[in-house]
């Protein structure tokens, strides 16, 4: 294990995950050029490539490479598995591609490679441990994989953006499954996710053959989708504890809400494929959702991957306020009732968000780990949960502090 470690170590890792950071920068830069506004660099192509570089390029490098990780060896007689770093490499590289002069077929060419290294990747996990948290998380890849596959086809992003909302949303459902495990799980709520993930699946299927049928089953299953993690996820009892934890489960609640605003959409509204209702749908699933869950998890992922702790501040709470503030500018006021100057107001406020919450990121991995005065010993509350492969994520629910060991 350790062989294969100092293989692939954090150098290496950082560099699978500058790509990611690249996509993501130029993907805001698009967002201002969508909004009609002023960006930083102009280039043609930037703004056609929006959606399918910050889901695959930015989100895909990132579970592409945390997957990576997990899959390292967890004894000594577990053979390697050297290919897995092919995902976020043709993930990373795709983004790339996509923003530079080379033919834009390269870019969609190594996007669908990755895409289909990652699902062989939760393939692998699955002969690990065959878990329904990992059926979930295999079901999001093979969104992603078919989103991939559709626009190197030529088929128009908005046709295709359901199949990247699956990849998004079940990817993010199976890592939260395997943390609601930290108390006693009923058997209804793994099946009852692993039902709404399939349905996530075929409605994004029926929705190219049959877009009123197919948005009103995936809408129906995202509604579904969050009853379920409202009523199960441990969010509910880590948001009224302190520190990290608390910060996590505000900011996956808040998630959680936006989630339930874009399946409620798509349920009433039926399939949408421009105007304000399109621009309101995708960016409650890919900021309101998804961002809110990069930021909540960022401090237990990155450690974990680069093996650079990312200490918790309260400063964090900053860029996730922002960005949930300007969301309800953009969406419930621009989009709801179309005024354009919320609209664009709301996306430069996300756009800051974001960044803000990088460099809010970068500066605590810095500054390292303040110092915590002693307390007295308490008995836990809740305990452990186990990832897949070298990652454990442990919750001290009474003690509020979530520790990564990688």
């Amino acid at each position: 294990m350790e062989k294969t470690s100092r293989r692939v170590g954090p150098g290496a890792r950082l560099a699978l995950l500058l790509p990611a950071g690249v996509a993501l920068l130029a993907g805001l830069d698009a967002a201002l050029t969508l909004l009609g506004l002023p960006a930083p660099v102009e280039l043609d192509r930037l703004p056609d490539v929006h959606g399918p570089l910050m889901v695959l390029g930015f989100v895909g490098t990132l579970v592409a490479l945390e997957r990576a990780v997990a899959l390292a060896p967890a004894t000594s007689a577990e053979r390697a598995r050297p290919w897995a770093w092919a995902a976020p490499l043709l993930l990373g590289v795709g983004g790339l591609l996509l923003i530079s002069p080379a033919p834009l077929a390269a870019g969609r060419a190594c996007l669908v490679a990755g895409s289909a290294v990652l699902v062989a990747l939760y393939g692998a996990a699955w002969g690990r441990r065959a878990d329904p948290a990992i059926a979930i998380q295999g079901l999001g890849a093979l969104g992603a994989l078919g989103g991939a596959t559709l626009w190197a086809a030529g088929v128009p992003v908005p046709a295709l953006a359901p199949w990247l909302v699956a990849f998004l949303v079940l990817t993010i459902v199976g890592e939260r499954l395997e943390l609601m495990r930290i108390v006693p799980l009923p058997a209804l709520a793994e099946r009852g996710l692993l039902v709404a993930s399939l349905a996530v699946v075929g409605g994004a299927a029926l929705a190219l053959l049959w877009p009123g049928v197919g948005t009103a089953v995936l809408g129906a299953a995202l509604v579904g989708t969050v009853a379920l993690l409202v009523r199960f996820d441990v969010a509910r009892r880590t948001v009224r504890g302190h520190g990290l934890p608390r910060f996590m489960a505000v900011a996956m609640l808040g998630a959680f809400a936006w989630l339930a605003v874009a399946g409620a959409i798509w349920l009433v509204g039926g399939p949408v494929s421009s105007g304000v209702r399109y621009d309101a749908v995708l960016h409650a699933v890919f900021l309101g959702f998804v961002m809110s869950m990069v930021m909540a998890h960022a401090p237990v992922i990155l450690p974990a991957v680069l093996r650079r702790p990312l200490p918790y501040r309260p400063v964090m709470y900053g860029p996730l306020a922002l960005l949930h503030a300007t969301l309800v500018l953009r969406l419930l006021v621009g989009d709801a009732r179309d005024v354009p100057w919320a609209v664009q107001a709301g996306g430069v406020g996300n756009v800051v968000a974001v960044l803000a919450f990088v460099v809010v990121a970068a500066t605590s991995v810095l500054r390292g780990a303040p110092a915590r005065p002693a307390r007295p010993q308490a008995a836990p509350v809740g305990d452990g949960v186990t990832r897949t492969g070298d990652v454990a994520d442990t919750v001290d629910v009474a003690g509020a502090q979530l520790e990564v060991v990688a």
